[in-house]
């Protein structure tokens, strides 16, 4: 078997975390969360990008260069994930398996951030796990591909 090829996209002010509000979303930086995931143990041969932008356009545009290249994808869109009808077009778009990950559970949260319109193009959203979400989310997309899609 090929190594599974996965990328990860996290979008506006995840760049600030381990500074911006601890209490919501932990004290690990990015790099330390994708360095995390990175070096997880997951039973398969796993090869792991990471993409980071406070841009919706460049989201939109990572998403749509995937296509052909990696198996599956993850992205915590942040506050996107609340209102881009275009992220949403992009994902159903490649065609590519998509999981949908937060670090903080949204559905605790202020009534505005507990509808993600991302998540309609998604296998599945993760949330509230705080940066294991990435690594249950990379669990979840090795396993869509290797069952298929009878979850």
């Amino acid at each position: 078997m090929q190594p599974i090829k996965i990328l990860i996209i996290n979008g506006p002010n995840l760049n600030l975390l381990g500074v911006r509000e601890k209490n919501v979303y932990g004290s690990l930086t990015l790099e330390e969360i994708n360095n995390k995931v990175k070096n997880f143990q997951y039973g398969y041969e796993v090869s792991i990008d990471f993409f980071q932008s406070n841009n919706e356009g460049e989201i939109i545009t990572t998403i749509g260069e995937s296509m052909y290249k990696y198996s599956g994808i993850i992205i915590n869109p942040a506050a996107y994930s609340h209102y881009s009808i275009a992220i949403l077009d992009a994902i159903r778009s490649v065609n590519i398996p998509t999981v949908e990950v937060h670090l903080s559970n949204i559905y605790k949260r202020e009534e505005y951030r507990r509808k993600s319109v991302t998540a309609e193009g998604c296998i599945g959203v993760i949330t509230g796990f705080g940066y294991f979400g990435y690594i249950m989310s990379v669990n979840a997309i090795i396993n869509y591909i290797i069952e298929g899609s009878s979850f």
